[in-house]
């Protein structure tokens, strides 16, 4: 156990997701005591149990909307109680499928509803659903952020983890909505990290890169039991030849938690990819 860590106070937006649930079992692991966040308990419940039969510090479980000031302020008030938040990781966050096109460049039948059946192009795409990624991903790191940087001056500092994406970098093909949001995610980590700097309140994020989870394997396929076309164009940009899994974000996220080995590290977006941003696809 790093001493660093113990004792310290923890919220982890997305808990009940894969990357983010363990990166709580973790941070518990380390005497951390982790605010598991999410939309549905449920979930939770789930990585709560984990901890506790890992032997982690004892977790707490708060059911909430990012996007909602309300209600986070309702889960501020619950972590001030318990001595406010050192450590925020942003992980509440995703895309949606009715906000994508099926195809991946313009077809002018798009515009004469000529398009095959269970085709869409841009613009048949749920501008609701294209919006609500927007939300998500973007005020949805926002307003946590603004809440619990309050704890963290009052406390002296903290640090925030903020997920970016390999779309940070470069769009990918159908995901309009998610690369121009987590674009903005990168943006402004840089522009709150200058900001809350004097505060020594310190805000990264990492980029994750192609990870081993459920909706993965259902658009990606794996390397052990076969890939998709888009699967293949994956790891074929990615040189170390896997996906990744949560495990292997842990490490980059305790290097930005502790303030003893990155103290002097804000504003930056560390990509965790296996090498996918150094291949140009030539």
């Amino acid at each position: 156990m790093n001493k660093v860590f113990e004792n310290k106070i923890a919220v982890v937006t997305g808990a009940g997701g894969t990357l983010c649930s363990e990166i709580a079992i973790q941070l518990s692991l380390e005497g951390v005591k982790v605010f598991l966040v999410g939309r549905t308990a449920e979930k939770l419940e789930k990585t709560a149990e984990k901890i506790s039969a890992l032997g982690g510090t004892p977790a707490e479980i708060f059911a909430c909307d990012v996007t909602d000031k309300e209600s986070v302020a309702k889960l501020a008030e619950v972590v001030s109680a318990a001595g406010g938040c050192d450590y925020l990781i942003n992980g509440a966050g995703g895309n949606n499928v009715k906000a994508m096109p099926t195809i991946t460049k313009y077809d002018p039948r798009e515009l004469t509803g000529e398009l095959p059946e269970g085709q869409k192009g841009l613009y048949d795409i749920d501008m609701d659903a294209f919006e609500s990624v927007l939300n998500i991903n973007t005020m949805g790191t926002v307003i946590p952020t603004m809440e619990f940087a309050k704890q963290m001056i009052r406390k002296g500092g903290g640090s925030v983890i903020n997920f970016a994406s390999m779309n940070t970098y470069c769009p990918l093909t159908r995901c309009f909505a998610y690369a121009m949001s987590k674009a903005a995610v990168s943006n402004l980590t840089q522009s709150f990290a200058a900001y809350y700097a004097p505060a020594n309140v310190r805000i990264n994020a990492i980029a994750p890169g192609f990870m081993v989870n459920e909706r993965s394997k259902n658009y990606l396929g794996t390397v052990e039991e076969g890939l998709t076309k888009r699967g293949e164009q994956v790891i074929g940009h990615t040189p170390m030849g896997r996906f990744g899994e949560a495990s292997d974000l842990v490490g980059c996220v305790k290097w930005l938690l502790n303030n003893e080995a990155s103290g002097f590290v804000t504003g930056i977006t560390v990509p965790v990819d296996g090498g996918f941003l150094t291949l140009g696809g030539v």
